[in-house]
């Protein structure tokens, strides 16, 4: 078959764009001719909410991606539609985890002719909630043939919007991860304290993952007499002063070591390496990247 994967990758930064990266050069392993098209502009810079949104990592060897879509111009849209139609496709499967991306895509997606069209949602229902959520997220949803969730929380929501096919597959473990490398030398490259066992708090930091729990968490005298510390990686989509102030009224400054970056895949594998267990104290989860990184590297 010939398929086309519509959402993010190279340039842009992420698990999602890692994932159909990861998605496509699978497909092609298997005998199907699959390519990406990515956008030119997915959020404008006022609205994003990180220092960029660009990956640092070269782009993927023998997989095809066009940089196509501009999400604030609909002349575009009607344009990267027919560049689809033309290249006579017999699947094109969109990438769903927010309604701010809602019109430009479903817009595109009912231009397509003589495809298949499958959405493949990571979220329906949002973790953070807008009032255009619902109007947003149903305008997307009707013109597909079919629905992929990555989890069954996730078809459940899906199944309120569409009465079409729902395959639940759960979060693959994508291939871009290399493999672990011996904790001591993982410490060693982070400067890390080779005598001391380490929490890690992994990814994008935003409200509903939860990390005010794991601080509080560092707060109890259980583990405060223990040989433990908290490694918080990834760079701060809130307010980094909330978390901070928090840190000081626990008086855990001690416990928690905090690295608000964005960490680029090839530095993955030296912080799961480095770490004994991966924290989740998520306040809500449809599914979530971050198990399948700790699964990669055997970590609980």
């Amino acid at each position: 078959m010939k398929i086309i994967i519509v959402g993010p990758a190279h340039p842009y930064r992420g698990g999602i764009a890692d994932t159909n990266e990861s998605f496509a050069i699978a497909l092609n392993k298997i005998g199907h001719q699959a390519s990406i098209i990515t956008f030119t502009v997915q959020y404008p810079a006022l609205l994003f909410p990180g220092k960029s949104q660009f990956s640092e990592d070269l782009a993927p060897n023998d997989l095809k991606i066009s940089r196509l879509i501009n999400t604030m111009n609909p002349i575009n849209w009607i344009n990267t539609a027919k560049a689809i139609n033309e290249q006579k496709a017999d699947l094109v499967l969109f990438r769903y985890w927010t309604p701010f991306l809602a019109i430009p895509l479903g817009f595109i997606c009912r231009r397509i002719k003589n495809a298949k069209k499958i959405a493949l949602c990571d979220n329906v229902i949002p973790h953070e909630k807008k009032f255009f959520d619902q109007a947003f997220t149903s305008y997307f949803l009707k013109p597909f043939d079919g629905f992929i969730t990555l989890s069954k929380q996730v078809k459940t929501e899906l199944e309120q919007f569409s009465d079409a096919p729902i395959m639940v597959h759960p979060h693959p473990i994508n291939l871009n991860l290399g493999t672990a490398i011996p904790k001591d030398l993982a410490k060693e490259q982070l400067k890390l304290d080779k005598n001391t066992n380490y929490l890690l708090f992994f990814g994008l930091v935003r409200k509903y993952k939860g990390l005010d729990l794991m601080l509080k968490a560092m707060a109890e005298k259980a583990l405060r007499e223990k040989n433990i510390k908290l490694l918080v990686v990834g760079e701060f989509y809130d307010n980094p002063d909330t978390y901070e102030k928090l840190i000081d009224e626990l008086q855990i400054t001690d416990v928690v070591e905090i690295r608000n970056q964005f960490i680029p895949t090839e530095e993955i594998k030296i912080y799961f390496s480095a770490c004994d267990l991966v924290t989740q104290t998520y306040l809500t989860a449809s599914q979530s990247g971050i198990t399948q990184l700790a699964l990669n590297f055997d970590k609980a």
